[in-house]
């Protein structure tokens, strides 16, 4: 039979204390590590957190604004018919650039032809008329002298010659008449532009007293581009500028730049035109117009596009960097600043409008003041810092 020493329960209380003695080392060993933290002798306080700054100074900032808008073209002439009658032939290409005076459709003609000639042919009678009443006027008044006819006679006479050479002048009117609707059944282009699509096909019939549509021509060189912008920012603008807030960006009409739907900024500018005096009363809004060459005929009537307006230069403008603005959870613009004993502060900010990756602030920092853009994850309200110019850490590396 196996001795006490070698029974299982004796080596299981071996094993037990075995274990409970390296635990003990274990605890012992932790906390003498523990004391030597705490000694400062044993190890380095780490300080203040370096932390990456921008220091404010005020710039001079060229201000823009921009608007939405839509372009319109320079000149628009709907072509209509003059004339009655069918239409013969389309003369032109859809969709193509036409000259002022371009034949664009030709209808009937046969029916004024003849009205014309029928007006001639009137015109002939009044003026043989006229000859014949005028030589006969011409008799009865040699005779009136010699009292060889009657006072009547020669009133007579007289009348009737008046008569024909009113009848020469209506026939002269209705054979312009006749001429001039002659030419309307040749459909000439107003102005020069772009046509559209045609309205009508061969064959259609044309009516003068309806004025039937039979293309539009567009002028898209130059175009507009109407605008709007709300009175409220008018005003804010017009205040500024009176209380030098903003300085003029200059004289004369104003310059203006142009984004296109895709985004993309268009290559020439444009100038202001004039501004509405009329508020619309629905959007509380003003109309702008501004005009653009479009030698490419890039811009199309009706297009969606932003203007970028000069506002006016504010000589003193304090730029933010984005990156050292933040949301609080009111979604208020906040920002870390380092005071001068360099502890971080919290500063609510008043933003009016990005520029580029800063924002420009009208409120809450001002200029020499340090705001943190590098680090904030390491520091909060109250603590000490190490400040350094922002990317010093990077360029040092």
């Amino acid at each position: 039979m196996p001795t006490e020493a070698h029974t299982p329960t004796a080596l299981t209380r071996r094993s037990l204390a075995r274990r409970r003695a390296a635990l003990a080392g274990l605890v012992a060993a932790a906390a003498l590590a523990a004391c030597h933290r705490s000694d400062g002798k044993a190890a380095a306080p780490a300080g203040p957190v370096e932390v990456g700054v921008v220091t404010l100074e005020p710039t001079p900032v060229t201000l823009t604004r921009e608007l939405p808008g839509r372009t319109s073209a320079f000149r628009v002439a709907e072509v209509r018919a003059r004339v009655n009658g069918i239409v013969l032939k389309r003369l032109f290409t859809e969709g193509s650039d036409v000259k002022e005076g371009q034949p664009l459709f030709a209808i009937d003609p046969a029916p004024y032809r003849a009205a014309l000639e029928g007006a001639k042919a009137q015109l002939a009678r009044a003026e043989a008329t006229l000859a014949s009443n005028r030589t006969q006027a011409e008799r009865v008044a040699e005779l009136v002298a010699d009292n060889a006819v009657s006072k009547q006679e020669y009133d007579n006479a007289m009348a009737a010659l008046k008569a024909s050479e009113a009848d020469v002048a209506a026939g002269k009117a209705a054979v312009d008449t006749a001429r001039i609707n002659l030419g309307y059944t040749t459909v000439t282009s107003p102005v020069s532009g772009r046509i559209g699509r045609s309205a009508v096909t061969e064959g259609a019939y044309a009516q003068a007293a309806q004025a039937t549509l039979l293309a539009t021509v567009q002028q898209l060189d130059p175009v507009y581009v109407d605008v709007t912008q709300s009175t409220a920012e008018v005003l804010r603008l017009r205040r500024d500028l009176e209380s030098g807030k903003l300085q003029s960006a200059g004289n004369g009409r104003a310059k203006v730049r142009l984004v296109t739907e895709d985004g993309r900024e268009y290559g020439l500018e444009g100038t202001l035109q004039f501004a509405d005096v009329t508020v619309d009363p629905t959007t509380g809004s003003i109309a702008l117009r501004a005009l653009f060459p479009n030698p490419k005929r890039e811009l199309l009537p009706g297009m969606f596009v932003r203007a970028r307006l000069d506002e006016g230069v504010n000589p003193q403008a304090i730029l933010v960097p984005q990156v050292g603005v933040t949301r609080d959870q009111k979604g208020l613009p906040t920002a870390l600043v380092v005071t001068p004993d360099r502890k971080v502060e919290r500063r609510q900010l008043v933003t009016d409008r990005a520029i580029g990756d800063t924002w420009l602030v009208t409120s809450g920092v001002k200029a020499g003041e340090q705001v943190i853009v590098e680090g904030l994850q390491k520091v909060r309200p109250g603590v000490s810092v190490n400040p350094v110019p922002a990317g010093a850490k990077q360029a040092a590396r």
